[in-house]
């Protein structure tokens, strides 16, 4: 039983990292349901200490934390460099397109995405829909950023405590 619970932690972890990139996939929840399955086993580090409750607790503290992050700080970036929520909505659709040729599909998917539904939907200028455009781009990096850096920083510690 030991051995699966750490399969399922390390295979929670890759996913948790891919879907830390990938649009769909809630990296974060997944990499924290791999230290889950460490803390079920009773994983130890190095030193021979188990993973304690409190660990446990924090991670899942980030988890909520990096995910809520995630969803709040792309519309906040959109809306400081004067965007309207079709940067937003045109960056989710244009990334999804783009996942055809990652990763730089879903780059300039997201913002060909953003600036062609500024320029339609909004009816912005060129100039305010690339504005807007590169604020929903610069959103979508940092809330990834810090998913990445979440999910990666777990799947760490799973290693550390297998």
């Amino acid at each position: 039983m030991g051995t699966l619970l750490a399969v399922l932690a390390i295979i929670l972890a890759v996913i948790g990292v891919v879907g830390a990139v990938a649009p769909g996939l809630p990296g974060p929840p997944l990499s924290w349901a791999g230290l889950l399955l460490v803390y079920l086993r009773h994983g130890t580090n190095g030193a021979g200490d188990e993973m304690s409750l409190k660990f446990l607790l924090f991670w899942l503290a980030v988890t909520v934390l990096v995910t809520v992050v995630d969803y709040l700080v792309p519309a906040w970036f959109t809306k400081l460099t004067g965007g309207s929520k079709y940067a937003g909505r045109g960056a989710i659709i244009g990334l999804f397109a783009g996942l055809l040729y990652p990763p730089v599909g879903m780059i300039f998917g997201a913002l060909i995405g953003a600036f062609v539904a500024e320029l339609f939907f909004a009816r912005k200028d060129g100039v305010e829909s690339v504005k807007s455009s590169v604020g929903a781009f610069l959103g979508f990096l940092f809330g990834t950023g810090i998913k990445l850096v979440a999910s990666g920083l777990m799947f760490y510690y799973i290693i550390v405590y297998l």
